[in-house]
């Protein structure tokens, strides 16, 4: 990685939109905050504590069909250690989904029980939905709302403005886009949101990204699903080695198909559940 460009990226609209974030954060009583199951600490908005403050709190793992679910077992005793409940869901599939709605209203409950105590009716629970691009934001709310009311697509940066949806009697969500740092400092983490396409293309090289994904699944003993997709199980080599052997061996020497394959293979789950994070050991 050492003499590599690093990645950064944070375009016009994320920085105007967490402006109007800030304002808007007025009016919420709950933030859901949405990370990526396969990299749920790359995935974490340092100023999410701040954006919290003193409201209820909802932590969602989306695509959690993509992670095994002994793993996802393991993220659970670590949160649970750390006083966190997170909420595991599939946007795609709508798996979770009851139970998210479910964990909003009682987060925001304490909303209406301090309205009921000053003699006012009861109004729906204001949620906002904050998280990286592309961790699956939109497409949780198309699930909790049944229908289809958010553009949603497998890549960074499709929502770009802020709007609120009613979802039923009981809660209202504001669609934020995507957030970010405005500086990558870990570039490790950076590394695995470029894999997971959590970040926009733009930012990164795609070579580069795609044989770090393979020296990460050989760092995590994973390197199995790379040999059956591929028949290539050279894994002794460096990620860059195996890279250009992929593309010697399937795709006649053309390196930018063989990294381009080879990524959104892991993306759409092509590679089978795999988890590029597991919890820190403590």
């Amino acid at each position: 990685m050492s003499g590599t460009p690093p990645i950064q990226w944070y375009p016009g609209h994320i920085a105007k939109a967490e402006r109007r974030l800030a304002d808007q954060l007025k009016k919420v009583d709950v933030v859901l905050e949405v990370r990526d199951a396969r990299i749920p600490l790359a995935t974490h908005h340092p100023n999410v504590q701040k954006w919290i403050g003193t409201k209820g709190r909802v932590l969602v793992m989306n695509r959690m069909d993509m992670i095994p679910e002994a793993v996802q077992q393991e993220w659970i005793e670590w949160f649970k250690v750390h006083d966190m409940f997170p909420q595991f869901t599939d946007g795609q599939s709508g798996r979770g989904i009851k139970e998210l709605s479910a964990a909003i209203q009682r987060a925001g409950k304490a909303v209406n029980e301090r309205r009921k105590e000053r003699g006012m009716l009861p109004r729906p629970v204001r949620a906002v939905v904050i998280g990286f691009p592309n961790v699956g934001k939109s497409a949780l709310i198309n699930r909790l709302l049944g229908k289809r009311v958010v553009d949603s697509a497998r890549k960074a940066g499709v929502t770009r403005s802020l709007r609120w949806i009613r979802i039923n009697d009981q809660i209202e969500l504001l669609d934020a886009p995507g957030v970010l740092p405005n500086r990558l400092d870990n570039q490790h983490a950076a590394l695995k949101l470029a894999i997971c396409d959590d970040i926009g293309e733009a930012s990164y090289e795609y070579q580069i990204v795609a044989a770090e994904l393979v020296d990460l699944l050989k760092g995590l003993n994973q390197g199995g699903p790379l040999a059956d997709r591929y028949g290539v199980v050279e894994l002794g080599v460096t990620g860059e080695s195996y890279v250009k052997l992929l593309a010697d061996e399937r795709f006649q020497g053309n390196i930018d198909r063989a990294v381009k394959t080879l990524l959104n293979d892991f993306r759409i789950g092509k590679l089978g559940p795999i988890a590029l994070e597991l919890p820190p050991v403590e």
